[in-house]
């Protein structure tokens, strides 16, 4: 809870706690006619502790323009209250108003905190090589044209070209992607990337303030001004109510005294049409509603920042996707090999050469080769492949590899020691083991060492092996899909949402999981400024009243979340800085809470419209009879406090719904199991 919140918190206590104090006090004993004023005083201190935020932001909003609002009606309510010296109906009203507001503050108060972990991803220092000596300055003082030397575990301070060394970047703060990039000399580098292997040495060709890191910062920035701000109902309410409300007080405070020359009766009555005008049933009941939504949301573990992002919820236009995190768990496996007849031998044979990598890729392969039921564990070069069971053999005798657990191994020996691993920059792995050399990478490695092999047709990453020169397989690596995934985009798409997926992933990846997802429309290759730039141009399409809600879970997504009408982010899985950024936050990885958060809002809005028809039914009714004179005070009272505890009763049905359906069709319908199978 903010600083802020909570003096709000002790504030409306303290009301409280003096409101209940005046009122028993003056229902216990009955001053004399001539100390009348010690009842002002007293209800006037209690209403000064509430309202006295509410009495400045009124007179502000008549002299900056905004006369109409809210806080100027809940203002010319009470002071009326006060004039026809209904004290505690004053103090009592706008004390519920600002219980109202607690409530919403309460619900927006996790607000985005900072984005510090997108600064993190732009270096305070970089190292400049001058004059053959290694320096290490701001990175704002390093030229274009300049060299700069990255280190294995460092981030790439600028944007630039590697001119000496070679090994893998990690861009997934960039685009999203998990997936290492192979560098060697003449590969473009961003700015924000990790160095996971060798030394790098690359020529600068963006000053700091260009660089990728800076602008992603720029962009989160910039994003959240773009974003059209959902208005708050009561405060578009009041902009018809309010006038509406006070003109017709005016004409009954003018015109009939006018006509009778009664003015005191008409006055009076002018003033108590005010009273009954008073829209407290409305500022504490739709609050309440969607405060009780958001409760319902929570439940199933959808955090809403607000009740204006719940209402959006309910007219999605267009939900766009990342891919990696959001529709995909973003860990890679062996999605198959090829020929399957021969799987055991080229797992095998693979193993041995990924063994000494902790690159996404040989992992996959080590713990596809450990279902088989061989485990192999590398330390620097050494090379110990050790047998589960006695008995374990894998053979790959058509090729010359043998390896073999005799019977007197035991768990934990090694078969194999000093195996030579060699990386090949950009291309794959060379080991040699007992005269025996066997080749894991891609195509083109292939190719350099004459190899035949078969193209493989499959999207994914292709790692293709050999031994001795004689092409065993390939072996097919692929990010996994989640089991709910598709399940929820043709919920979507039911429902006349449309579906877009943008990525930092290559096309032919991007298409095979908008495939197998069913999404609508995709875009791939893309850096968070062409997200940002994709999504506006589907801003662009849609009309005023749709909303465009954008689901990511990476540090490159918060400007697409900061820039879309509803940011929603993967909390299991998503950074910091994307929850920060977010209006609403999914608590596990499942994609099956977007739909049980938009039949929330649906929910919560229908009952929210159930408690506005009710309130200005009886509100009309009664400020009509006020008018007439044929009414009173209490029944004033009525209408307003009434109407309050039975719309807030309404409003709590919303806390029922959330409760009976926590555990019902939505769980069954989006399973959070998640498929093992990959694309």
């Amino acid at each position: 809870m903010s600083a802020r919140v909570k003096r709000r918190l002790w504030r409306v206590i303290a009301a409280i706690v003096l409101f209940v104090a005046a009122f028993v006090t003056f229902r216990a004993i009955t001053l004399p006619q001539n100390l009348w004023y010690i009842e002002l005083i007293v209800y006037a201190c209690v209403y000064a502790v509430a309202a006295y935020d509410v009495l400045i932001k009124a007179f502000r909003g008549i002299f900056g323009g905004q006369v109409f609002d809210e806080n100027l009606l809940m203002t010319i309510a009470t002071v009326g209250a006060f004039c026809v010296r209904e004290y505690p109906e004053a103090a009592a009203v706008m004390l519920f108003y600002q219980v109202g507001e607690l409530f919403q503050s309460i619900a927006v108060g996790r607000s985005r905190k900072s984005i510090s972990e997108l600064m993190d991803i732009r270096p305070d220092t970089a190292v400049a090589i001058r004059d053959g000596e290694r320096v290490t300055v701001s990175p704002y003082e390093v030229a274009v044209g300049e060299i700069i030397e990255v280190r294995a575990g460092e981030r790439v301070a600028l944007d630039g070209v590697v001119v000496k060394g070679s090994g893998s970047i990690d861009t997934a703060a960039l685009t999203g992607e998990s997936m290492p990039v192979s560098v060697c000399e003449g590969s473009p580098v961003l700015s924000g990337s990790i160095n996971l292997s060798g030394v790098l040495e690359i020529e600068v060709q963006k000053e700091f303030s260009e660089s990728t890191a800076s602008k992603i910062l720029d962009l989160v920035e910039n994003a959240a001004s773009k974003k059209a701000k959902a208005e708050n109902f009561i405060t578009a309410f009041a902009k018809i109510y309010t006038p509406v409300v006070v003109a017709l007080a005016v004409l009954l405070a003018v015109v009939p005294s006018v006509i009778t020359g009664n003015f005191g009766e008409w006055i009076h009555r002018a003033l108590m049409f005010l009273v009954v005008s008073c829209p407290c049933a409305l500022v504490i009941s739709v609050p309440l509603a969607f405060f009780g939504g958001i409760g319902a949301a929570s439940a199933r573990g959808v955090l809403i920042k607000g009740g204006n992002y719940l209402e959006l919820l309910g007219k999605l236009d267009a939900v766009v996707f990342d891919k990696t995190g959001t529709l995909t768990l973003g860990k890679f496996s062996v999605a198959g090999v090829y020929p399957e007849s021969r799987r055991n031998e080229i797992l095998s044979a693979a193993a041995i050469a990924e063994s000494g990598s902790n690159h996404p890729i040989a992992l996959s392969i080590v713990a596809a080769a450990n279902d088989n039921g061989l485990n192999v564990n590398a330390s620097d070069n050494d090379l110990n492949v050790i047998a589960s069971d006695k008995e374990l053999s894998v053979n790959a005798s058509d090729n010359g590899l043998n390896v073999i657990a005799s019977e007197r191994s035991e768990r934990g020996n090694p078969l194999h020691e000093n195996i030579t691993l060699t990386e090949i920059a950009g291309k794959g792995v060379e080991a040699r083991a007992d005269g025996k050399v066997i080749l894991a990478g891609n195509a083109e490695l292939m190719a350099e060492r004459g190899i035949e092999f078969t193209e493989c047709a499959q999207f994914g990453t292709l790692v293709y092996v050999a031994v001795n020169g004689e092409y065993l397989g390939v072996i097919v690596i692929a990010d996994t899909v989640k089991e709910d995934a598709p399940q929820v985009i043709a919920s979507l798409k039911r429902d006349g949402i449309r579906t877009v997926m943008l990525t930092g992933d290559n096309f032919q990846t991007a298409s095979a999981v908008a495939e197998k997802v069913g999404i609508d429309e995709f875009s791939a290759s893309l850096l968070p400024a062409d997200k940002v730039e994709k999504l506006e141009e589907i801003i662009a399409r849609k009309s005023a009243k749709s909303v465009v809600a954008f689901v990511g879970d990476g540090i490159n997504d918060a400007p697409v979340l900061s820039r879309a009408d509803v940011g929603i982010a993967m909390g299991a899985l998503g950074s910091d800085s994307a929850i920060e950024a977010a209006d609403v936050v999914l608590m596990h990885d499942g994609l099956g809470a977007i739909s049980e958060a938009k039949t929330v809002a649906k929910k919560t809005m229908s009952i929210a419209a159930q408690n506005i028809a009710f309130a200005l039914i009886v509100k009309v009714a009664v400020l009509v009879l006020s008018a007439l004179g044929v009414t009173d005070m209490w029944l004033a009272i009525f209408a307003d406090v009434g109407v309050t505890v039975l719309a807030v009763l309404n409003s709590v049905r919303i806390i029922a719904f959330g409760k009976k359906n926590k555990k019902g069709d939505f769980a069954k319908n989006f399973p959070k199991t998640q498929d093992k199978s990959a694309i």
